[in-house]
């Protein structure tokens, strides 16, 4: 008699998202999708079978801010990033790719800047993978339409502070960065263009039109430049305190009404307005949101800004973009998170090793450190650890983490352990406490901002279309990552 499933998770608690209860249930998983849930399943109907322990079972997560291949070749970082991700429950990750320094350091055509990229990418993933990317010069615009129909790829950014600012500081040179011609102006009006490209997008593929969207950094390159001028003068200030008044939170404020008003202007209705890290921040995404009610305005946060603060012994570990801030600009995101005011939680994972990340020389100068840290390893359980303690539910922790992205970035197939969807589950012991150590991180980088701290809620198993990727503190099986072009048609 052949089983009538692959593989059978028994004895677990079932989170899912939009939800109020979590309920002990077998799952039964049959050709990577999940076939059936109920209280019980004969475990002779099961080709396998695992023993869920009575732990909690997430849908997989949807990290849909990562950065892989930003700091090493994307070829190897994939490998070590995504088995990170693995680790942390993450089972699709979305990544940023532009031309430019960094990354692939390649200008011109994305015709021939994403086959390289997929190349690169291809069997390397332990995980499921897509990209967001991000138009740089005016070919891109042209070619955006192509991006969508022929590589899968409904989702651009806009870094609004590059026009005017490097990646970790003051730059003298956009175009040389940016790898751009002279005559290119990576401006507000640029910004403007992508919009009205995407725009022209959802009216001439409106079958489409819902997965189409546009990303923003938020921060204002004037306010950066004139501000860091200011802080390294005075000199008082010093590390991440010194880096956060130096991209001051009302930077991130003013760049939100602006690309918020371009949007209405264009009509380009699907924004997410990305990594929130203050107060005035989300003060500025929710007049926004009330100022213009038709646009489909996102919302998204950082476990990097929910966890951390500037007076943490992290120092230039923690630089990154938009900057760390103080401790009630953090409980102020918080309570944004518990409001329903945010739409989904990241890592923003930029592995960035050591010997890249501070100066040799001066390794506490936060001026001289370059931005960005990994965390994808800590996404799930940094939620579950501090949302807990503030009475979050774990069901707004998988519409958080799985659903919305899932749904806003065209994975329909993704976000929820539902009959007919992909079979991506992660346990965990919601219990069980452990102390952040990066020496046991699948990651490259070597260090992490998170160093020592405690968090309660450890994933043991993650499977991805039914077939473990991670277990009890290793690796399982090969690379078995598939690239996901979307949108998704189910």
């Amino acid at each position: 008699m052949n089983p009538n499933f692959d593989l059978i998770v028994k004895n677990v608690r079932v989170v899912r998202p939009h939800k109020s209860s979590v309920d002990l249930l077998d799952i039964g998983i049959k050709d990577g999708k999940f076939a059936r849930l109920a209280p019980e399943i004969r475990a002779e109907e099961g080709a396998k079978v695992i023993d869920g322990k009575n732990r909690l079972a997430f849908p997989g997560c949807v990290d849909a801010h990562m950065h892989v291949g930003i700091y090493q070749d994307l070829s190897k970082d994939a490998v070590s990033e995504s088995k990170a991700a693995a680790m942390g429950g993450v089972t699709t990750s979305l990544n940023y790719m532009r031309t430019g320094q960094y990354y692939l350091n390649m200008g011109g055509s994305w015709r021939a800047f994403m086959p390289e990229v997929l190349r690169r990418a291809e069997g390397n993933f332990w995980v499921d993978y897509g990209f967001h990317l991000a138009p740089i010069e005016g070919q891109h615009l042209e070619e955006m339409d192509a991006m969508v129909t022929e590589f899968g790829v409904p989702s651009f950014k806009i870094f609004m502070f590059y026009g005017g600012y490097g990646l970790h500081g003051k730059s003298s040179d956009q175009n040389e960065f940016l790898m751009i011609g002279p005559e290119e102006r990576y401006d507000v009006a640029h910004f403007e263009f992508i919009m009205r490209s995407a725009k022209k997008i959802m009216t001439e593929r409106p079958e489409l039109a819902d997965s189409v969207s546009v990303s923003l950094h938020c921060e204002f390159a004037d306010i950066l430049n004139a501000y860091t001028k200011i802080v390294e003068r005075d000199g008082k200030l010093t590390g991440l305190a010194a880096y956060s008044a130096a991209r001051p939170p009302h930077s991130e404020g003013l760049a939100i009404w602006i690309a918020s008003y371009l949007a209405y202007e264009t009509e380009c209705l699907n924004i997410n307005l990305l990594h929130l890290s203050s107060k005035k921040a989300m003060d500025a995404a929710l007049m926004m949101q009330d100022t213009f009610p038709h646009i489909n305005f996102r919302r998204e946060v950082t476990v990097g800004h929910l966890l951390l603060d500037t007076d943490c012994a992290c120092g230039v570990h923690a630089k990154v973009n938009p900057p760390i801030r103080p401790r009630p600009d953090v409980e102020a995101l918080w309570d944004a998170v518990l409001n329903r005011d945010v739409d989904w939680i990241v890592s923003d994972h930029a592995c960035c090793s050591a010997e890249q990340k501070w100066s040799a020389s001066n390794p506490k100068n936060i001026w001289l450190a370059k931005s960005g840290f990994g965390g994808t390893e800590y996404l799930l359980s940094a939620v579950l650890s501090e949302g807990s303690k503030r009475g979050m539910s774990y069901n707004h922790m998988a519409e958080l983490l799985s659903w919305n992205p899932a749904q806003r970035f065209g994975l329909p197939q993704k976000g929820d352990i539902a009959l007919g969807l992909d079979a991506d589950l992660v346990l965990v012991d919601p219990h069980e406490t452990f102390t952040v150590r990066a020496a046991e991180s699948e990651s490259k980088q070597g260090y992490t901002p998170f160093e020592g701290m405690e968090l309660t809620g450890r994933v043991k198993s993650t499977l991805l279309r039914g077939e473990l990727v991670y277990h009890e503190g290793n690796i399982s099986g090969p690379a078995r990552g598939r690239y996901l072009r979307r949108p998704v048609i189910l």
